[in-house]
């Protein structure tokens, strides 16, 4: 989090301006749209004023009296104060409770989305996988358990995957290897990384894999009969299950698991209570998945999705007719967050998520989406009210300004008081848009 730490500090107001100035809300459009039609109808509203004062009355003082103050009572500044003063204070409460918002079109769609798209690993689960079991399938396989850990390790130093490093972090700890700078590691040749699959390459002129079952099914390994059932019982309890194989037989099995984070519960039960479809998305197999997402309370799973196909599942919800928000962390997340309508990335994950997505939730929490819905909800509606003010006040003040009082009542609008109320009103839509600094999640 430091380095979002200094990107924060480093952005300047002026920047802050022209994202929102190139991200203007939808609401914001639609108001700009109305001003084009009310200013000229304004116009014509106060020439018709002067024509028919001059006509009937036959006073040019009076004509100009109500033409002056008809131009000045109907100012759209209330108008176009309402949408941005509230996006303003909106994006400012975001952060105080941890959640940037990048664009203010996003704060707008967020209280529309209907579906929330979970990433699995670092966002569900706190992203520090460890390995809990190993076991060798292969007694008479001549290498030994310290063996194999050196090959498995020095090939899995070479991949940048979380899973990876557990299996490094593992292999240090049971057999660390040589202390000699540059020597602490067996030299790797050919390696390849497979995404979703695994990784491959000669290690010590032996042909080493590590990877999942059904991709060491695709590469022609036979699997031992005992694996089977232990991966049954290790995916049971949530565990990713991987395979090692060297020169084309399985020797090694592994369990890795990734602790779910202490708030994901909570948070996936106020995203329900909120009226929310949650879906989990992750690249492990359906069984492991599933005993994930029912410790929280997901219903709806998306399992053995490769990272290439994350932003083809988010389609292909949208094509159901839903409003999808996709919140992750890491750089396979990235084309998922920017394909969601509404991109939410954990201020802990990637440079690449945090700059592709549209929030940013900096203590990755995952609480933060619901505050960010809520804040959204209290936003759109602070604006309505600011929009429907600023309407009802030039309907009910450009009549009094052009004189409807004035046959029966002998009273008429001064320029002056046109120019206070004019005033009023501006004042009165910021002071509604300050409302918004009241603003606490239920949740």
């Amino acid at each position: 989090m430091p380095h979002l730490q200094l990107r924060l500090k480093g952005m300047s107001c002026a920047a802050c301006a022209s994202t929102i100035e190139r991200a203007l809300a939808h609401i914001q459009k639609l108001a700009d749209r109305i001003t084009r039609w009310f200013v000229p109808a304004v116009i014509a509203i106060a020439i018709a004023t002067f024509l028919l004062w001059l006509n009937v009355a036959g006073n040019l003082t009076l004509a100009i009296l109500t033409l002056v103050s008809v131009l000045i009572i109907a100012c759209p500044c209330a108008l176009g104060l309402a949408t941005p003063t509230s996006v303003t204070v909106g994006i400012g409460k975001g952060a105080e409770y941890g959640i940037l918002i990048k664009r203010a079109d996003s704060l707008e769609l967020a209280h529309q989305v209907d579906t929330i798209v979970l990433d699995k690993t670092g966002t569900i689960t706190a992203g520090q996988p460890a390995v809990t079991n190993f076991e060798a399938v292969a007694p008479t396989h001549p290498l030994s358990r310290d063996q194999l850990l050196h090959l498995m390790g020095s090939l899995e130093h070479h991949s940048e995957h979380p899973l990876a490093e557990a299996m490094v972090a593992y292999a240090q700890l049971i057999n660390p290897p040589s202390s000699i700078p540059g020597q602490a590691w067996a030299t790797v040749d050919q390696f390849e990384a497979i995404p979703g699959r695994g990784v491959q390459g000669y290690v010590e002129s032996r042909w080493v894999q590590v990877g999942t079952v059904s991709w060491m099914e695709d590469q022609g390994l036979s699997i031992p009969t005992v694996v089977p059932p232990q991966q049954s019982v290790w995916e049971d309890q949530g565990k990713t299950v991987v395979l090692a194989g060297v020169d084309g037989q399985v020797v090694g099995l592994i369990a890795i698991a990734d602790p779910i984070k202490p708030t994901s519960g909570d948070a996936i039960w106020s995203l329900q209570w909120l009226g929310l479809e949650v879906v989990m998305l992750t690249g492990d197999n359906p069984r492991t998945a599933a005993a994930i997402a029912q410790q929280v309370g997901i219903k709806r799973i998306f399992a053995e999705v490769r990272p290439d196909q994350k932003a083809t599942t988010v389609r292909r919800l949208q094509e159901e007719g839903k409003r999808v928000a996709m919140v992750g962390d890491g750089i396979n997340d990235a084309p998922a967050l920017a394909q969601a309508d509404v991109g939410m990335a954990l201020g802990t994950g990637t440079d690449i998520a945090i700059a592709t997505a549209d929030i940013i939730l900096i203590s990755g929490d995952l609480r933060g989406i619901c505050t960010a819905i809520e804040l959204s909800k209290a936003t759109m509606g602070n604006i309505q009210q600011n929009l429907w003010f600023a309407f009802l006040y030039n309907v009910a003040g450009i009549p009094i300004a052009a004189g409807i009082l004035f046959p029966r009542f002998g009273w008429l609008l001064s320029p002056i008081l046109a120019g206070a109320a004019m005033a009023c009103s501006s004042l009165s839509v910021v002071s509604n848009a300050l409302r918004l600094r009241q603003f606490q999640p239920r949740l």
